[in-house]
């Protein structure tokens, strides 16, 4: 965990490290340059081997929205995840699982609604809730989760 975060560029596919404490900053690709990270944004994973690499290289709390694209209700909670991201930038890693992307994902984690949100800590699952709802519950919800 140490090592911190590992993540794809989006432009060249390049994996890059961003060291821990570094979330609140920008990431910038070692190979292109372009941008990996930005500060409280919203992280899209959709393959399970990948999000298994993130949730065990994650050295900060990790909520994750597993949704899919046909939900309305996932669609009405994406603005809110959205700022629940912005508003922890430097303190929780927030991401986007499309479930059918790769149906993996949805079998390891027992999926049987969406949204879907859980919390990981040191990749463990440490809570869940299913359903939309505002940002400051989610925040709510999150911080009980994490005994803050």
């Amino acid at each position: 965990m140490s090592e911190g975060l590992i993540l794809p560029c989006a432009q060249c596919g390049q994996k890059n490290r961003i060291p821990p404490g570094r979330l609140g900053d920008r990431g910038r690709c070692g190979k292109c340059q372009g941008t990996v990270h930005e500060p409280g944004a919203v992280v899209a994973v959709d393959r399970d081997d990948d999000l298994q690499a993130l949730l065990g290289s994650a050295d900060v709390p990790v909520l994750i929205d597993f949704w899919a694209p046909w939900c309305g209700p996932c669609r009405a909670v994406a603005p809110e995840v959205k700022k629940v991201g912005e508003r922890h930038a430097a303190d929780v890693l927030v991401i986007k699982v499309n479930t059918d992307v790769d149906p993996a994902v949805g079998q390891r984690y027992g999926i049987q609604s969406i949204p879907t949100m859980a919390v990981f800590r040191g990749g463990a699952e440490v809570a869940r809730t299913s359903g939309s709802r505002p940002a400051a519950a989610i925040e709510q919800w999150m911080a009980q989760a994490l005994g803050r």
